[in-house]
């Protein structure tokens, strides 16, 4: 194992036997690492293994290999990505179905423990990389498996998540057996990552495995997508009715049902395919700070953790989110609530993937200089207050519902607080990255709502976001004046 330990990025480039984590979809914060030169017998993946028989020689700048000869390296990790975006989306469109059902939002809180696995990870990512058949492969042997029972377990899935759903027999979700089911769903999902994530260093040469990221990014995306998007738009009757069909009727194209049998075949007959005709390179070198059991990894994790700059950022990281978690987490589900259907809510998503695009790509050349964080800083109280704006959009939407639908000015609206509140996300998100890169009623009653707590929450957050702001924003900054040794694990052999 390497000693760099690090989360999901759109430009991450780590060596051979590091694992992978995410504290969340969207941000993760990679922590100080990137690839070193010095260690270039640690590299040699399929792409130079096929380059040294082309040239006969054992040097690897002599060969460099272009992306067209990996192509079709480079489209297997794109789709595997895509496959491990599946997943991801179907979780998510699940607290929007829940909430056309009316569900509590003590339920709904309860649902959202199936999203840890991917944040968690972090604690198996150590056994996935040090077990596996050398005859197999080292990813194989976990890649292979895990999609099967992937594959396997959404079929299952298809025939019963119509009664957890409560669609079959008119009674309520269950909503613990959802959050199990889901959460076993997403464990194997953040499995497949760490495999896929590790087999991409590998699988390119090492003058293309910068691409790995860009498969992850785009990959991820648009399984997402497919899951969330396509999948809420098509399910949806009122949809399907109005824009594609000439005669109504009562169901969408499409449930939940039938797109978990589909990609559940799809992920079986892919993975036959992958572990017939896919070999993976089985001569890459051990590298002398590859740990040689998992132990050792675990040693080494705990080391890293220990380390005060690491655990004071991951401290700091983890506790800035709080000033934007009910903007985040519940302003959708209430938009929900007040009449806005959930699938125009996810066809919202849509104009903003060109945002995200082209986001990271403005804000990098402000976070290249070696104080990166200071975006961060500065664009946390914009995003506090727009937590703020969220707030009064949700108890402005039930004043402009107009027989039963929404103006497209309302849409608008909608639209450009999510551009705004992208733009705040984006400038927190890419400075974190620009850092760590640079460090490499069962009675029969009733319930009458006096005041919304959805208010009172969004309030407390961002006061105690602009808490975190003032007291501990500094902190953070600072952190960006530690030198390179307060990043590096020592290790005795």
């Amino acid at each position: 194992m390497s000693p760099t330990i690090s989360h999901k990025d759109n430009s991450r480039q780590r060596r051979p036997g590091t694992f992978s984590h995410s504290l969340d979809m969207k941000s993760g914060p990679l922590l100080p690492g990137g690839w070193d030169d010095s260690h270039q017998e640690l590299v040699g993946g399929e792409g130079d293994k096929e380059a040294l028989r082309d040239t006969g020689t054992g040097d690897f700048s002599k060969a460099p290999r272009s992306c067209r000869a990996e192509l079709s390296s480079i489209l297997l990790l794109l789709f595997l990505y895509v496959l491990q975006g599946i997943p991801l989306g179907l979780a998510g469109s699940i607290p929007l179905i829940l909430q056309s059902k009316n569900v509590s939002y003590t339920d709904q809180a309860f649902f959202s423990f199936v999203f840890w696995p991917f944040s968690l990870k972090l604690l198996w990512a150590p056994l996935v990389d040090a077990v596996y058949f050398r005859n197999f492969g080292r990813r194989k042997s976990w890649l292979v498996p895990t999609q099967y029972i992937l594959g396997l377990f959404m079929i299952y899935l298809s025939t019963q998540v119509d009664r957890l759903l409560g669609n079959t027999d008119g009674r309520t979700p269950d909503v613990i057996a959802l959050t199990v089911t889901f959460f076993l769903f997403e464990f194997l999902a953040a499995t497949q990552d760490i495999a896929v994530d590790g087999w991409a260093l590998t699988m390119l040469s090492r003058e293309n495995v910068g691409y790995a990221s860009t498969c992850n990014s785009v990959g991820q995306t648009a399984g997402y997508f497919l899951g969330n998007v396509l999948f809420l738009a098509l399910e949806s009757a009122d949809f399907c009715n109005k824009y594609l069909r000439f005669q109504p009727q009562p169901r969408g194209i499409v449930t939940l049902s039938d797109f978990l049998f589909f990609w559940g075949t799809v992920f079986l007959i892919t993975t036959t395919l992958v572990a017939l005709l896919k070999k993976e390179n089985k001569e890459v070198s051990v590298g002398k700070e590859e740990t040689q059991g998992i132990t050792d990894t675990y040693k080494l994790l705990f080391a890293i953790i220990k380390m005060p700059a690491v655990l004071t950022f991951c401290l700091l990281i983890l506790t800035a989110k709080i000033g934007f978690s009910a903007a985040d987490a519940v302003t959708g589900l209430k938009l929900v609530e007040e009449g806005v259907p959930k699938e125009h809510l996810a066809l919202l998503a849509v104009p903003m993937v060109p945002l995200q695009i082209i986001l990271p790509l403005i804000i990098s050349k402000y976070t290249a200089g070696p104080q990166p964080l200071n975006i961060f800083y500065k664009a946390m109280p914009y995003r506090l207050l727009l937590g703020l704006e969220y707030a009064l959009l949700v108890w402005w939407t039930p004043k402009v519902e107009h027989q039963g639908g929404f103006p497209m000015y309302y849409y608008i609206i909608v639209l450009l607080s999510y551009a705004l509140h992208q733009v705040t996300l984006y400038s927190m998100y890419v400075s974190i990255m620009a850092f760590n890169a640079k460090l490499c009623k069962k009675l029969g009653g009733s319930c009458v709502t006096a005041l919304d707590g959805y208010y009172v929450e969004s309030i407390i957050c961002v006061f105690i976001g602009f808490g975190w702001w003032f007291f501990l924003g500094p902190k953070l900054k600072k952190l960006q004046d530690e030198g390179p040794s307060s990043w590096k694990c020592k290790r005795s052999n």
